[in-house]
C-alpha cells in the first residue's frame, strides 16, 4: 500500500472525528459554556492556576500527553503487521483517547481543578479516594523514576542531542518573558524555533560526551535531570513550563510537517506486512496481539497518564470552557496522527534504506531485519533506530541529508522524553497535596509547601533509579507500567461515568470505551501476575495482587454508584 494513501485517509478522518464527534460530545453532551467559571480565575495564584490563551495551553497539553508514548508504541506494535496498528491507533484514539483526555478535563474543571484521585471521594467514597490516589502515585513515581534514566540514556546514546535540549531552557524562559510583556508570541515563537534549530546545527557540530564510562555518565545525567525537575516542578507554570512546551509543540508540528512532506514527495510503498503472520509463529518471541498489543500501543490511542495531565496541570491553566475541546480532544487526536506518522515511518521510511553490518538492506528485507524477532526489536535502542532512520529517509526526499535529518528528529525525541520529567513532578506534588488536605480544604504540613513536596517525590524516584547500578533501579518496576497505564485511563473513564449519570447525561459514550479498555488491561494484567509467579518475582506478584484488588474494588464502587443513581431516577 502506497504511504501517501494512508496519510491522507488518517488526516481526513481525523478533521471528521474532531467536527462531527468531538463538537458533538462538546456541544450536546457536556454543553460547554464559554461563561462558565474557570478554576484558573477562580484560584488564579500565579504558580499553578494561571489563565492562558488556548494556542499556549494546547502546547502545553500536546507536549505533556506525548512524549515517548506515541513514538516508541507504535515503533514496537507494527511488529504485528501495519493495519492492527493503524486501526487501533486511528479508531482508538477518536472513539476513547481523545473522549478520555476531553472529558476528564471537563470534569476536573466543573470541580474547581480537582484531580481524578479527589473526585473518586467525591463521587464513590472516601475510600475509593485512597485507592485511587494510590494508583496515581505509584504510576507517576514509575514514570519521574524511568524517565529520568531513559533521558539520562538518550543524552549518552546521542550527544548531539545535549546542546540542543539545554539550549531550550533559557530560551524558553526568554519567550515566556516576552510573552508576558504582551509581545506579539508568534513572532517571538518563530525566532525561538529558530534559535533552537541553530542549536540544533551546534549540537551536531559540537556533541557532548562525559568523560566516563556510559553507566557512570547515565548516573551524572540523571542527578542532573533531577536537580533540574525540582526547581522546573516548582517555578510558576508561565515562567518555564509554558513556554517550553509551547516551543516543543511548534517544533514537533514542524518536523510532523517534514515527514508529510517526505511521504508526500516520496510516497514509499509500506514494506511492513498488513498482518504479520511470521510474528504469530513459533520461536518469534512474539506474544499474543491480544492483549498485549492494546498495552504496547498507549498514547497513540488511549493512555492514562493523559487524564492525570488533563486535571492535573492543563485544567489549572484554562481560559475559557469551550476552549477544553481542542486542547483536550484536538490534542489527542494531533497525537494520534503522529503515531499514524510512527508507523509510516518504521513501516514504509525504513524501506528506503537501513545500513546493516555494511550493507544496505532496502524493501522487505529492511523491515524483516529490523523486526526478526521480539528481541531484535523491542529494546530502546531498536525501537527509536526504526523511527529515526524511517523519519530522516523521509527527509532526505527534499534534500535534507540524513546526518541533520536524524539530529533533528533525535532533539525533538529526547526534548519530549523531558518535558515528560517535569509535568509528571508537578502532577505527583499537586495529588500528594491533595491526599494530604483535611476536610476543610487546608493542606496538611510540611506538604502545603510546594518545595517540600516536590523534594519528597524526586527524592523518592532517586532513590529507586539509583537502587540498582547505572540508575535502573527503576526498571524493577517498568513491568508494571504498560498495564498500570491503561488500568488509569479506566479508571479514569469509570470517575467520568459516575459524574455523567449524576448529572443525568447518557454514560454510553464513555462506559463503553471504558469496558472495552478495562477488559484488556485486565487480561494483561492476569497474564503478567502469572508470568511473574513462573519467574519467581515476588514483589512484582504482591504489588500486581494488591493493585487488582483495588482495581476489583474501585469497579465495583463504580457499579454500585451508577446502580443507586439509576434507582433514584
Amino acid at each position: 500500500m502506497n504511504s501517501l494513501i494512508l496519510v491522507i485517509v488518517a488526516f481526513a478522518g481525523y478533521l471528521l472525528a474532531y467536527r462531527l464527534y468531538g463538537v458533538y460530545l462538546g456541544k450536546k453532551v457536556f454543553r460547554l459554556a464559554a461563561d462558565r467559571a474557570m478554576p484558573a480565575h477562580e484560584l488564579e495564584d500565579g504558580v499553578d492556576y494561571v489563565p492562558t490563551r488556548p494556542h499556549i495551553i494546547f502546547g502545553h497539553h500536546f507536549t505533556t500527553i506525548a512524549g515517548l508514548g506515541p513514538i516508541v508504541g507504535p515503533a514496537i506494535g507494527i511488529i504485528w503487521g501495519w493495519l492492527p496498528a493503524f486501526l487501533w491507533v486511528f479508531l482508538g484514539s477518536i472513539f476513547m483517547g481523545a473522549v478520555h483526555d476531553f472529558s476528564t478535563l471537563v470534569v476536573s474543571a466543573r470541580n474547581k481543578g480537582k484531580s481524578l484521585g479527589e473526585l473518586t471521594g467525591q463521587l464513590l467514597s472516601p475510600g475509593a479516594r485512597y485507592a485511587f490516589q494510590f494508583i496515581m502515585q505509584l504510576l507517576l513515581f514509575i514514570v519521574l523514576a524511568v524517565f529520568a534514566m531513559i533521558v539520562g540514556s538518550l543524552f549518552v546514546m546521542y550527544p548531539e542531542s545535549v546542546i540542543p535540549v539545554w539550549a531550550q531552557i533559557p530560551v524558553a524562559i526568554w519567550l515566556g518573558w516576552q510573552i508576558r510583556q504582551g509581545k506579539n508570541d508568534l513572532l517571538y515563537s518563530i525566532v525561538a524555533l529558530l534559535m533552537l534549530y541553530a542549536f540544533v546545527v551546534l549540537g551536531v557540530r559540537f556533541p557532548v560526551e562525559l568523560p566516563w564510562e556510559n553507566e557512570v555518565s547515565v548516573v551524572v545525567w540523571c542527578i542532573t535531570l533531577f536537580i533540574y525537575v525540582f526547581f522546573a516542578s516548582t517555578l510558576p507554570v508561565q515562567k518555564l513550563l509554558q513556554p517550553r512546551d509551547y516551543i516543543n509543540s511548534n517544533q514537533l508540528l514542524l518536523a510532523m510537517f517534514f515527514m508529510v512532506v517526505g511521504i508526500v514527495i516520496a510516497h514509499p510503498r509500506i514494506v511492513a506486512p498488513v498482518i504479520n503472520h511470521a510474528a504469530f509463529e513459533t520461536g518469534s518471541g512474539v506474544p499474543d496481539l491480544a492483549p498485549v498489543m492494546f498495552i504496547v500501543i498507549a498514547c497513540g490511542a488511549i493512555s492514562g497518564f493523559h487524564s492525570l495531565a488533563s486535571s492535573g496541570t492543563t485544567v489549572k491553566q484554562v481560559d475559557r470552557e469551550t476552549d477544553t475541546l481542542p486542547i483536550g480532544y484536538g490534542a489527542m487526536i494531533t497525537e494520534s496522527f503522529l503515531a499514524v506518522l510512527v508507523i509510516i515511518a518504521a513501516g514504509a521510511g525504513l524501506g528506503m534504506g537501513l545500513e546493516a553490518d555494511g550493507t544496505l538492506l532496502k524493501g522487505v528485507a529492511a523491515y524483516h531485519h529490523h523486526y526478526a524477532s521480539w528481541s531484535s526489536a523491542s529494546g530502546l535502542t531498536a525501537k527509536l533506530d526504526a523511527f529515526i532512520t524511517g523519519s530522516a529517509n523521509l527527509f532526505s526526499s527534499f534534500g535534507l541529508p540524513v546526518k541533520y535529518g536524524a539530529s533533528f528528529v533525535v532533539v525533538f525525541i529526547v526534548s519530549f522524553a523531558n518535558t515528560t520529567l517535569d509535568s509528571a513532578a508537578r502532577i505527583q506534588r499537586i495529588s500528594l497535596q491533595e491526599i494530604f488536605t483535611s476536610k476543610s480544604g487546608t493542606i496538611r504540613k510540611p506538604v502545603d509547601n510546594r518545595y517540600v513536596a516536590t523534594a519528597v517525590i524526586v527524592l523518592a524516584a532517586a532513590a529507586m533509579t539509583f537502587f540498582k547500578p547505572g540508575g535502573q533501579g527503576a526498571m524493577v518496576l517498568w513491568p508494571l507500567f504498560g498495564s498500570l497505564n491503561q488500568l488509569m485511563a479506566a479508571l479514569a473513564l469509570g470517575v467520568v461515568t459516575v459524574y455523567l449519570a449524576s448529572k443525568k447525561i447518557p454514560v454510553y459514550y464513555t462506559l463503553l470505551p471504558m469496558l472495552v479498555i478495562l477488559i484488556l488491561t485486565i487480561w494483561a494484567m492476569i497474564e503478567n501476575l502469572a508470568g511473574f509467579i513462573r519467574n519467581h518475582e515476588y514483589f512484582l506478584v504482591m504489588l500486581s495482587g494488591l493493585i487488582l484488588l483495588l482495581t476489583v474494588w474501585l469497579t465495583g464502587s463504580s457499579a454500585l454508584a451508577l446502580s443507586v443513581m439509576k434507582r433514584k431516577r
